[in-house]
C-alpha cells in the first residue's frame, strides 16, 4: 500500500516555546536528533515545524561524496501527500557546512571543519503550528493512525497538554513576580556566575590588516567583492535549548532554527534565505548585502534605513551578487525565466536593517532539487565575486574553517520542495562551548574601520545572548 502523509489537527494552541521545551524534556534524549524550524517569536504567518528524529546522516558516515549521496536519496520517494499542507511536508531537514564548497567548486580544502560538513535527520512525524490560524496539527507518514502511529499521535497529544499547562504555570508566576526576590533561582545563579569570556580569532588590526588585503586583491582584479569572515569562541557550558529560547526571543527571524546531531547544535536567527524550490519548480533566493544598526528613536532609525538604501557602497555590493546568483540559476534555468522582482529592498529586524534583492528563474525539466543546490552553493553573498577566485583569496586570509557558519541549512520535503536558510546570525554548540561566525562583503570603497564596525554589530546580539560583551 502507498505511504502517505497523514494529517491530524488539535484542538487547542499552545505557544511553540513550551512545546519545545517540553519535546526536548520528553523525547530528544532517546532521538538521533532533533529539530525546530522556527518562523520566529513574532511570527502572524507561515508555519513552524518540531520533531525528534530516529535517523541521522553525517557526512562522516559515507564514502561518497555528500552532493551524491544527496541525489540518491532525495530523490521524490512514492508518498501521496495531497491531503498535507503547503510548506514541509516531511522529509529531509540538515545543514551544509561552508567546506563543502570543496564538491560544489571543485577548490581545495586547506583546513577541514571541526564540525561534519553535512549532518541531515530523516523527518517522518512532525508537529506544525500555523501562525496565521493559531492552529497545531500532527504529520506522520504512514498508511493510517493506527499502530505506533496511533501510540505516538497519543504521546503527542498528552505532551501538548502539558507544554500548555507548563507554560500556564510560568505565566502564573511571571504574573505574580515582584522584584528582585521572585527571580527564579536557576536566574539568579547565572547572573552570580562570572561572565565567559569571547575569544575572537583576528584582533582589530588583524581583521583591518585582512580587509586591506582584500582591496588589494580587488584592486589589482582578482575579484570584485570578498566576504571577510572571522569567529568568536565562547569557552562555557551552556544549555542549547534555553540558549536558543533567548536567542529567539533577543533577535527574532522568519527562518530562524535549531537542530542538534550529537553534541552538536546549530541555533540560528538568520534573516536570509538561501535558496526554495517549489514542488513545480521555481526556485527563488533571496541574498543579502548591506546592513545599518537600528536605532531606539524612530526618526533616527529611519535616517539610518534611509542612508543603507541610498548608500552607493551598499547597493553595488548588493548588486554584485545578485549578478553572481543570477548567473547561479541561469545554469540551472530555462533561458530567459530568471528575473529579479525585487531589487534593493529594506528589511527591518531587532537589531538591523538589511538590503535584500529577491532572484527567481524556472528549473529546467533535467535539472534535480539538489542539482540547483550543488550549483548555488555556498551563497554567493557568503563568497564574494567571482564565487570560485573569491573562495580561494578568503581561504588564504582566513586560513582558518568556517564550519556550518556561512553554510545552510533547512529541508528537501518528500515533495520535492525545498527551504535552505543561510547559515549567519547564529550559535554553534558543542561539548567544549559557543562558536559565532561573522562577517561583511568588502569592496573597492569599503572603508575599514566601518567594516570591522559592521562585523561586531552583527555578533554583538549572539554574544550577549551568551552573556559576553561585543567588545
Amino acid at each position: 500500500m502507498r505511504s502517505r502523509v497523514l494529517t491530524a489537527d488539535l484542538p487547542r494552541w499552545v505557544d511553540p516555546a513550551a512545546v519545545f521545551s517540553e519535546l526536548m524534556a520528553q523525547c530528544a534524549g532517546a532521538a538521533a536528533g532533533a529539530v525546530w524550524l522556527d518562523s520566529g517569536a513574532l511570527a502572524r504567518s507561515g508555519r513552524s515545524y518540531l520533531a525528534v528524529s530516529e535517523r541521522a546522516v553525517l557526512s562522516s558516515d559515507l564514502d561518497e561524496p555528500v552532493f551524491d549521496w544527496m541525489a540518491r536519496q532525495f530523490s521524490a520517494p512514492d508518498v501521496d501527500y495531497a491531503e498535507a499542507p503547503a510548506g514541509f511536508r516531511l522529509g529531509w531537514v540538515g545543514w551544509l557546512g561552508y567546506e563543502l564548497r570543496g564538491e560544489s567548486l571543485g577548490v581545495p580544502i586547506t583546513t577541514p571543519a571541526t564540525t561534519a560538513d553535512a549532518a541531515w535527520l530523516w523527518v517522518d512525524r512532525v508537529i506544525v503550528f500555523d501562525h496565521e490560524s493559531q492552529s497545531l496539527s500532527l504529520l506522520a507518514l504512514g498508511e493510517g493512525w493506527t499502530g505506533e502511529l496511533a501510540l505516538w499521535r497519543q504521546r503527542m497529544e498528552r505532551l501538548i497538554e502539558a507544554a500548555d499547562a507548563a507554560a500556564d504555570a510560568a505565566a502564573g508566576t511571571a504574573a505574580r513576580a515582584t522584584g528582585d526576590a521572585a527571580l527564579p533561582a536557576a536566574l539568579a545563579r547565572a547572573a552570580a556566575a562570572p561572565a565567559p569570556l569571547a575569544l575572537w580569532r583576528d584582533s582589530d588590526s588583524d581583521y583591518l590588516a585582512k580587509i586591506e588585503a582584500c582591496q588589494r586583491a580587488i584592486v589589482e582584479g582578482d575579484a570584485y567583492q570578498l566576504c571577510l569572515t572571522t569567529n568568536i569562541r565562547v569557552d562555557h557550558a551552556a544549555d542549547p535549548v534555553s540558549t536558543y529560547l533567548e536567542l529567539r526571543r533577543a533577535n527574532p527571524s522568519h527562518h530562524g532554527g535549531f537542530m542538534q546531531v550529537g553534541e552538536t547544535a546549530l541555533l540560528s536567527s538568520t534573516p536570509e534565505k538561501f535558496v526554495s524550490i517549489s514542488p513545480d519548480g521555481v526556485i527563488e533566493t533571496k541574498p543579502i548585502k548591506g546592513t545599518r544598526r537600528r536605532s531606539s528613536d524612530p526618526t533616527e532609525d529611519q535616517q539610518l534605513s534611509a542612508e543603507l538604501l541610498s548608500s552607493d557602497k551598499e547597493r553595488a555590493e548588493n548588486l554584485m551578487i545578485v549578478d553572481l546568483m543570477r548567473n547561479d540559476l541561469g545554469r540551472v534555468c530555462e533561458v530567459g525565466s530568471v528575473t529579479v522582482p525585487t531589487l534593493f529592498e529594506v528589511e527591518s529586524y531587532a537589531t538591523v536593517h538589511q538590503l535584500v534583492s529577491t532572484i527567481r528563474g524556472q528549473l529546467r525539466s533535467d535539472v534535480s532539487a539538489v542539482d540547483a543546490i550543488k550549483a548555488s552553493f555556498p551563497a554567493g553573498s557568503m563568497t564574494g565575486a567571482p564565487k570560485h577566485s573569491a573562495t580561494l583569496i578568503l581561504d588564504s586570509l582566513e586560513r582558518a574553517p568556517r564550519g556550518i557558519y556561512s553554510g545552510v541549512f533547512g529541508y528537501v520535503g518528500v515533495d520535492g520542495a525545498v527551504d535552505l536558510a543561510m547559515v549567519i546570525r547564529s550559535i554553534v554548540m558543542d561539548a567544549r562551548g559557543s562558536t559565532i561566525g561573522a562577517g561583511g562583503g568588502i569592496t573597492a570603497l569599503s572603508v575599514p574601520e566601518e567594516e570591522l564596525a559592521e562585523v561586531k554589530l552583527k555578533a554583538a546580539a549572539l554574544l550577549r545572548v551568551l552573556g559576553v560583551s561585543a567588545d
